[in-house]
């Protein structure tokens, strides 16, 4: 790697806002069974742990909680305790190596002592089961950011993988983002149907983010924006973060590092640089962009970044900087 880009990488607060490694962590993946692996130590399979997030280079990682299709509807609750549980007994484990974050002093502080600030996510709003109380109880918990929707339905809004429908947010819906921004938690609009997706922007008084969706005008596929999208969430003053998932990066299924890049040229393009990062999906999918394995390979969307004559300053916003100024508005 170039000396700039290394320097770079070192220097920036790099923020990744989407992983599914609490399901690893309790023994389950996405795509086939396995033992439980533990984030402090290395592994030999999956995308991240602690040991490869730091050499990496990752500051900040949200950890989604995510509920699988069999725990829906009315077993989300309990799923999602469970993977708090996971998340809670990982940090007690790691409080060296890891430190939870609900503000960005919080991040600010893992970054100064060399600790990975981990966030707590949710994945899929079948975790309230209709309930505004268990909404304030999960900001009580540290939950800082929440996906509405996953594919499907649900009582809050329809999935992209309902967008038969033309539906988007129910009168639940409505009042899960008022209270979401009124307690200070991000209102996540990846895997929401495109109604939905207009419904947020119109509702909402603070910024979203799409924690981990690419450009549909790069990649046709539903779960990336369109430019309407792209433009509406950066006049919200939204961010959108890079997904590593094959499909989503390059129709073909085979992309490059450079296929993954052109995602983040477009929307520079469009709307400038201040509106994208990166939202890896790390343990929740099957295949990434040849040369991109693992956390550890990180630093090469740097150089990468570098090599497109990006300039320093807008470089690290990419990488963390524009969701800093996102966690500070919205979470205070």
């Amino acid at each position: 790697m170039e000396e700039r880009a290394r320097k770079l990488h070192q220097g920036a607060i790099v923020v990744d806002t989407h992983c599914d490694t609490l399901l690893r962590v309790l023994g389950r993946s996405p795509y086939r069974r396995q033992q439980p692996y533990k984030l402090g130590e290395r592994n030999a399979e999956g995308h991240l742990d602690l040991p490869r997030m730091q050499e990496g280079g990752v500051d900040v990682q949200f950890f989604a909680a995510y509920i699988e299709p069999i725990y829906k509807p009315d077993r989300s609750l309990k799923r999602a305790m469970q993977l708090f549980d996971a998340f809670f007994t990982e940090l007690e484990a790691n409080s060296d190596r890891m430190l939870m974050a609900t503000t960005v002093d919080d991040i600010m502080k893992a970054k100064e002592q060399g600790k990975v600030a981990a966030v707590l996510a949710i994945e899929g709003g079948e975790a309230l089961e209709g309930d505004l109380g268990v909404l304030r109880m999960f900001h009580r918990l540290g939950v800082r950011s929440i996906g509405l929707t996953w594919n499907q339905r649900n009582d809050i809004a329809d999935g992209v993988g309902d967008a038969r429908s033309k539906g988007g947010l129910s009168e639940f819906g409505a009042a899960v983002v008022q209270e979401m921004n009124r307690l200070g938690i991000l209102v996540d609009v990846s895997h929401l149907s495109d109604p939905g997706f207009w419904d947020v922007i119109e509702i909402s008084t603070q910024p979203i983010i799409a924690s981990h969706s690419n450009a549909r005008a790069v990649c046709n596929h539903r779960r990336n924006l369109t430019d309407e999208q792209i433009k509406a969430l950066a006049k919200n003053g939204g961010v959108m973060g890079m997904n590593f998932a094959a499909a989503f990066v390059k129709e073909d299924g085979k992309p490059t590092i450079d296929d993954l890049l052109d995602h983040i040229d477009h929307i520079v393009q469009l709307v400038g640089p201040e509106h994208v990062g990166l939202g890896s999906d790390f343990d929740g999918i099957g295949a990434t962009p040849e040369g991109l394995t693992d956390v550890t390979k990180m630093p090469l969307i740097t150089e990468g970044l570098c090599r497109r004559g990006y300039s320093d300053e807008h470089i690290r916003l990419i990488l963390g900087g524009n969701y800093l100024r996102v966690f500070r508005q919205v979470w205070g």
